[in-house]
Order: C-alpha cells, then sequence, then structure tokens
C-alpha cells in the first residue's frame, strides 16, 4: 500500500486532553489575571466568566447551580458521591473503565451496602431498564474509554425520588444532554472544548441541592469535599469562589475555547462539527476492510471518544499481548510519521484505536488521518 499524500493538518487526536480549537494560540491569551490572587476582583471576575459562558453554550438551566472544583471532573464526581450518596440505595452503571472507578469507590470507599451494580461488557450498555429511579443513580454519559453513551435520558423517570449522578466530561459540548433528567453533572475543562487539565465543573440541579441541605453523611470529609457551612450550601463556591486556588492561566486558555465556542454558534454547532467527524469515520469503516466500531449498536456510538477495533482474522486470533503489542507499533509509526498522537485504546479497554473527534477538531483532519490508519496496519501486519 503506498504512504498516503495528505496529512492531517493537527495530528492532535488524544481523548484528553484534547486538541486545542481551530486557531488557538498563546499569544490571544489575557495575561491580565496573572500573578494576581485568584480573589482579586478582576480575576475573581474571570472565573465567574467561565462559570456563565458555560452556563450559556450548553443551555444549563437558570436554576441549576454551576462551580469550578478542584482535580478535574474526577474530583468534581468524587466530590459529589462523597457529599451525598448514603441517603437512599444506589445504582451504579458501568461498562467501561470511568465508570467502573465509580463504583470501586462506593463499594470500597464509601462502603456502601445498599447498593446495585448493572455491568455491560465494553462495547455494549447494561439493561438501562432495569435502574430504579427512586434510587440514586450513577452513570457516565459518554464512555470514553469505550465509546459508547447513552442514546438519551428516557429510562430516567422524570418524577424520580433519588438523584442522578451524571458524569458528562466528554459527552458536554459535543452531546444534547438532558439536563431536568440529571441532578448532578460533571466534567473537566480538557476534554470536549481542549482546556487544559486540572479543573472540574459541578451543576447542581435544585434537588441536588435539597439532599446537601437535608443529609449529613455518616464520613468525614476533607477540605476540597466540602459543600456546605452550617448545614446550608456554601454558594460562594457557585460565585467564583473556589475552594482551592486555581491556575489563571488555565482560566484564560479555557474562557478562549469557550469564547470560540459561541461565535460558532455555541452548542448546537458543537454537536455537528462533532457527528460530522463521527460521519468520516462510519464512511471510512463501512469501505474498509479489517475495522470496525467497538460500540456494537450504532445508535450508541460516540461521537467524541470513538473507539475502533480490528476484525482482521489474523489479529484476532493473536494472544491480547500480541495483539496491544501490535496495537502499539501501530501507533508508534503513525505518531513518527507526525500524523496522529495518542490514538491507542485506553489501557484497560480491549485492544484498538481510540479517536477524538469532539467539535475542536476539524473533519479534514480526520479524514486525512484514515488512510494513513490503513497504511499503518499494513506496515505493522507485514513486518
Amino acid at each position: 500500500m503506498n504512504k498516503p499524500d495528505t496529512r492531517p493538518q493537527n495530528p492532535c487526536f488524544s481523548s484528553g486532553p484534547t486538541a486545542k480549537r481551530p486557531g488557538w494560540r498563546a499569544s490571544n491569551l489575557s495575561t491580565s489575571s496573572l500573578g494576581r490572587s485568584h480573589r482579586a476582583k478582576g480575576a475573581k471576575a474571570r472565573l465567574q466568566a467561565v462559570i456563565d459562558q458555560s452556563r450559556e453554550v450548553l443551555g444549563i438551566p437558570d436554576d441549576y447551580l454551576v462551580g469550578i472544583v478542584p482535580a478535574s471532573d474526577t474530583g468534581a464526581f468524587e466530590m459529589a458521591m462523597w457529599t451525598m450518596l448514603g441517603e437512599r440505595g444506589v445504582d451504579v452503571l458501568v461498562w467501561e473503565s470511568f465508570g467502573a472507578g465509580w463504583l470501586t469507590d462506593a463499594v470500597k470507599q464509601l462502603k456502601l451496602t445498599d447498593l446495585r451494580e448493572f455491568q455491560a461488557p465494553y462495547g455494549e450498555l447494561p439493561d438501562l431498564a432495569q435502574v430504579d429511579s427512586d434510587r440514586d443513580i450513577l452513570f457516565t454519559w459518554n464512555g470514553t474509554t469505550s465509546g459508547v453513551r447513552v442514546p438519551n435520558a428516557d429510562w430516567i423517570a422524570a418524577d424520580r425520588g433519588g438523584l442522578t449522578f451524571c458524569d458528562a466530561t466528554s459527552a458536554l459540548f459535543a452531546m444534547e444532554l438532558d439536563w431536568p433528567k440529571c441532578d448532578v453533572v460533571t466534567w473537566s475543562w480538557q476534554k470536549a472544548l481542549g482546556g487544559e487539565a486540572g479543573h472540574g465543573m459541578l451543576a447542581l440541579s435544585p434537588r441536588a441541592v435539597a439532599r446537601l441541605e437535608s443529609y449529613t453523611p455518616a464520613w468525614p470529609l476533607p477540605k476540597i469535599f466540602r459543600l456546605t457551612k452550617g448545614g446550608k450550601l456554601n454558594r460562594e463556591i457557585f460565585a467564583a469562589s473556589t475552594i482551592n486556588t486555581p491556575s489563571m492561566l488555565a482560566v484564560e486558555d479555557h474562557l478562549d475555547a469557550l469564547d470560540w465556542a459561541l461565535s460558532i454558534g455555541a452548542l448546537p454547532a458543537l454537536i455537528r462539527r462533532s457527528e460530522t467527524n463521527l460521519k468520516a469515520i462510519t464512511d471510512w469503516v463501512e469501505t474498509t476492510e479489517g475495522f470496525d466500531f467497538l460500540a456494537t449498536d450504532a445508535a450508541t456510538r460516540s461521537s467524541t471518544s470513538i473507539c475502533l477495533k480490528i476484525t482482521d482474522e489474523r489479529f484476532a486470533a493473536q494472544p491480547d499481548d500480541v495483539q496491544q503489542g501490535l496495537i502499539k507499533k501501530l501507533v508508534a509509526l503513525l505518531e513518527e510519521e507526525g500524523v496522529a498522537y495518542d490514538i491507542g485504546s485506553y489501557r484497560d479497554a480491549p485492544p484498538g484505536l481510540r479517536i477524538w473527534g469532539g467539535g475542536t477538531v476539524e473533519t479534514s483532519d480526520i479524514e486525512a488521518l484514515m488512510p494513513w490508519i490503513s497504511w499503518g496496519y499494513a506496515q505493522v501486519r507485514a513486518s
């Protein structure tokens, strides 16, 4: 097979941190808040701008509170778990590694006893109809490591008694979230908009706020997890007074991404860009032998963390360690050629490829990449 002639203009296809927005330049970032206290008036206004613009881009309901919290999406989701779980039984949905992590923490760290788990292998969803909406529900909207997303939130009752905890870090800014069905929503800056890592976002419905103010967990809470003072919600956290010191440079970088998102048409435009990227890969899979989506159902295929498996019989016949070795060779070859960085599957996922298709990725770069994957696999297979 001949080496392709066209190369992606931007070879960054990592699923986190993801590609910067088209046209990004460090020189575009404001530096007025650098070297200042994050409590200073100007710096605090920039933090508030992150909250306000996130709400505007995503269409977050007015009665939801939005705050910036430590430690990325992981910190935000752990904060929600540690402060609100234990009031009633919990259903945990698991179909990839991050959902499995929430289950592990619920069982081994919080030691919840009234807990049910619903699991599915990579590429599939568990039976959502088994979930009891009178219990608390933990789930990922989009499985970052499996490329499988929920098709909708119809399986969550509108008149539910429990709270829904939604890890949406690789879904927001690329998929339509059913906000009224989600009481706790978490995400991070380095996923769908290509921001810098280390900062999380937490959105709470009025029902989640009511839980915080009516229930005290049995376990001690670290300082960075505390959302209440004297039994009442600490609303300063949701008014740009962060629990710990944020990076103001990361704040400026995220504001740049949010400004760009608003300039192109906000969430509808971002969704269109991501879905177009998925279509480009779908078209390639349908015309290329030896590759398929890890997601078994087209209706649940992610448009952001797009996971592929190799179906070539000679590859499939090899043991897992050999398959992993071949994938590493393929990924290394594409990186050496400067056409794709960081597209190997997640370490706990089946051997394969994972290509970020969020709105900051240009479809032309996706289209240029796919022939290189065919070429690269042919080289690895022949070696």
